[in-house]
């Protein structure tokens, strides 16, 4: 029996749609689920395996989980403008590098713009992190399978549970995916920081 290796990978785009049209032909998307009403395509990913395709959809025959058991590799291409002020890769380490202004986190203005807090504001404002781990943490809440822990009463109890695999099924993220989001976000938050600073009017000396 073969061993099959299970990995995410995930590739952020400016523009997914450009990608994909640019590589028509060469992939198969993928599929969420299968039911009686039929498949539902995946937001985000594609196999570029020769895997079993639905010849009216042109879904794989597989939903993703099967698929993956079954050793085939799903490649998500995802929409995300994190870089889109980053100007090059020694741009980029600064500012991973540079400290977080963590009280960022308590203006709607700004978290409106943030990779996966834009439409989340109102819970970010209950729970600001004042850490990568809060933030981490602050990321795996929203999900389908963690959102009941936004009611929480401290960071303490949250940390309790938030790793834990879900056994209903229900999307959540995992440690390390959050962690990778977090430092992404930071990397955004400083950028759009640095940005803005420099769109201040020079005072007269």
């Amino acid at each position: 029996m073969g061993i099959h290796t299970k990995t995410d990978i995930d590739i952020d785009t400016n523009s997914r749609d450009d990608l994909l049209n640019a590589l028509e032909g060469c992939y198969t998307p993928a599929t969420e689920r299968i039911t009686d009403d039929g498949f539902q395509k995946h937001k985000s990913g594609v196999y570029f395996d020769n895997i079993p395709t639905d010849p009216t959809t042109g879904l794989a025959s597989l939903d993703y989980k099967e698929a993956e058991d079954l050793g085939y590799q799903k490649v998500d291409f995802l929409n995300v403008r994190v870089y889109e002020n980053v100007r090059d890769r020694q741009h980029l380490q600064e500012l991973m590098e540079r400290p977080v202004q963590w009280e960022a986190f308590t203006i709607p203005e700004i978290i409106g713009q943030l990779f996966q807090l834009g439409n989340q504001v109102s819970t970010v404002l209950t729970w600001p992190p004042t850490s990568i781990e809060e933030l981490a943490m602050l990321i795996a809440m929203i999900r389908p399978a963690k959102r009941h822990l936004i009611g929480c009463d401290s960071w303490n109890k949250v940390r309790e549970e938030i790793w834990e695999k879900p056994t209903n099924g229900e999307a959540y993220f995992k440690k390390s995916h959050a962690f990778a989001y977090s430092m992404a976000i930071v990397v955004q938050l400083n950028a759009l920081i640095e940005v803005l600073e420099n769109e201040q009017p020079q005072s007269d000396q």
